[in-house]
């Protein structure tokens, strides 16, 4: 019961920072499209990322789709990993690194109600 509370934790944290970050990204924020601006994303790349990282943490909510959301998540996550290894910018990858382990720690838990409540 309690790993059951733990998980929904976790997963309530990664839907919140996922449809927070897909709606910074969606909307233009300054500092995202400066962050992507650098590596050639146009502003309309940055919001497509956006609408992947939203969507994908709406998709973590449902039993169903729950491995699909997490996997869109960490794709995008990882994505984000690689231009920063790109750039040789290792505080940045140390930033996202705690945000992909949070989604595969979440899929090794499972989703904590895919056998009802």
């Amino acid at each position: 019961m309690l790993l059951k509370g733990i998980n929904v934790i976790l997963m309530l944290v990664a839907v919140f920072m996922g449809l927070k970050q897909g709606w910074a990204m969606l909307s233009g924020k300054p500092e995202m499209l400066n962050l992507f601006g650098k590596w050639d994303f146009t502003k309309t790349g940055v919001a497509v990322l956006g609408l992947v990282t939203a969507l994908s943490a709406v998709l973590i909510i449902f039993p169903k789709t729950f491995v699909w959301g997490n996997f869109l998540m960490a794709a995008t996550i990882l994505l984000i990993i690689c231009f920063h290894l790109l750039d040789k910018d290792l505080k940045g990858v140390g930033v996202e690194l705690p945000f992909l382990l949070l989604n595969l720690i979440i899929i090794y838990l499972q989703h904590p109600f895919k056998n009802g409540l």
